[in-house]
C-alpha cells in the first residue's frame, strides 16, 4: 500500500513538475480572470494525467500475466524509455533556458470554470508524452503477481492528487510566484527537477526485484 502511494506521487509530480506552455497559460489566466477559473484550469490538466495514470495501471495488470515470460527484459527498456524521458526533459530546459524563450498562447481565455477546465483536459489528454511516461512506469514496475485494485487505486489516487498539488500551487500561487516559476530560470529548475525525479524512477524499476 505504502509502495503504491510513494509510486503514485512520484509519478504525478514526474509528469506534472515541468513548467511549459500549459502551467504558464495557467499562471496568466488566474492573473487576468480569478482563482476559480484558474483552479478549474488546473483540476483539468490534473485530471487528465489522473486518466492516463489508471489507463496505464488497468493495462499493466491486464497485461501482467502475458508478459510474465519477458517480464525481465520488458522492466529493464520501462527504465531506459524512462531515462530517455529524464534526459529529454533536462535537455529540452535547459535549450529553453538558453534561448531565453517563453510559450505563448493567444485566443480568449475560457469564459467560466467549466470551459476552463475542459479546455485544458483535452489540451492536456493531446500530449502523447504524458501516455507513454505512464505506461513505461506501470509497465516497468510489474511483476509477476497480480496488482490489487486497492493498489491500483492508490497509485492512481496518488498520481492525481500530486498533478492536482502542483498545478494549484501554479494556478493559486499569486504573480510573484507565478512568474518565478514560469520565468527563464525557475523554468530551468523545475525541468530540472523533474528529469531527476523521472530518472530516480527509471533507477526504481532497474533496481527492483524481478
Amino acid at each position: 500500500m505504502t509502495a503504491a502511494l510513494v509510486a503514485g506521487l512520484l509519478a504525478g509530480y514526474g509528469i506534472a513538475m515541468p513548467v511549459g506552455a500549459v502551467a504558464t497559460y495557467l499562471v496568466s489566466l488566474t492573473a487576468r480572470t480569478s482563482l476559480r477559473i484558474g483552479a478549474s484550469a488546473a483540476l483539468g490538466v490534473a485530471t487528465a494525467d489522473g486518466l492516463y495514470a489508471l489507463a496505464a495501471a488497468l493495462g499493466g495488470a491486464a497485461l501482467a500475466a502475458a508478459l510474465q515470460p519477458v517480464m525481465l527484459p520488458l522492466s529493464r527498456a520501462s527504465a531506459l524509455v524512462l531515462a530517455v524521458l529524464a534526459v529529454r526533459g533536462a535537455i529540452g530546459a535547459i535549450r529553453r533556458y538558453r534561448e531565453r524563450r517563453l510559450a505563448e498562447r493567444t485566443g480568449q481565455d475560457p469564459p467560466h470554470p467549466g470551459r476552463a477546465y475542459l479546455t485544458l483536459l483535452g489540451v492536456t489528454l493531446l500530449n502523447p508524452t504524458t501516455v507513454v511516461y505512464f505506461a513505461a512506469l506501470v509497465l516497468g514496475s510489474g511483476t509477476t503477481e497480480a496488482v490489487r485494485p486497492l493498489e491500483q487505486g492508490v497509485f492512481v489516487l496518488a498520481a492525481f492528487a500530486a498533478s492536482a498539488s502542483w498545478q494549484l500551487l501554479i494556478a493559486g500561487g499569486g504573480a510573484l510566484l507565478g512568474r518565478t516559476l514560469t520565468g527563464h530560470r525557475g523554468r530551468l529548475v523545475t525541468g530540472l527537477a523533474s528529469s531527476g525525479v523521472i530518472m530516480l524512477l527509471a533507477v526504481r524499476v532497474l533496481v527492483a526485484p524481478a
